[in-house]
């Protein structure tokens, strides 16, 4: 091994984590433009790469996808999800730098009205080439409902909180 480099040695149990979710939440949300989706599809897992954006009250969080698309078929038939949101990109081969936070939620259409345009503002304001995509008539905007969220840091120190833990106290 050479001398500039530092042995990194792994964690074979996982251990409980002490992060602030809600810190690592805003974090990963506010850097991350993708997450993965995990859909049920027909007994299977599905997973897909949204473009997402955190809801202002911070109980879940929105996507948009066309209608045609089969995670919008999935989720019609079961609305339970899992989206993942890593920083695996940003962690440089460095694996106790890794981190993600999963979501367990629901998953629903959101019908156009004040709801819809005040959500589908806070996407187009995290990614600005969707507003048109997510404007037209063939594209469903989705508001997940989280009811957990799971932070994985340092390979293996977990955070678990429930979404009322989570939003109790204001952001």
């Amino acid at each position: 091994m050479e001398k500039d480099k530092k042995e990194v040695v792994l964690p074979f149990v996982k251990t409980e984590g002490h992060v602030s979710l809600r810190e690592r939440l805003e974090e990963l949300c506010g850097s991350e433009m993708s997450a993965v989706l995990a859909t049920d599809g027909g007994g299977q897992p599905y997973t897909s790469l949204v473009s997402f954006a955190l809801s202002p009250d911070r109980k879940g969080l929105i996507f948009a996808t066309p209608k045609a698309t089969s995670k919008y078929k999935n989720i019609a038939k079961n609305p339970r999800v899992s989206v993942l949101i890593d920083n695996r990109s940003r962690a440089k081969g460095d694996i106790m730098l890794g981190e993600a936070i999963t979501i367990l939620g629901l998953a629903r259409p959101v019908r156009r009205g004040k709801r819809w345009r005040e959500l589908a503002a806070v996407l187009v304001a995290k990614n600005h080439a969707l507003h048109e995509f997510i404007t037209a008539p063939t594209t469903a905007l989705i508001y997940i409902e989280a009811a957990k969220y799971i932070h994985v840091g340092r390979f293996q120190a977990i955070t678990v909180s429930d979404t009322a833990k989570l939003v109790r106290k204001p952001f």
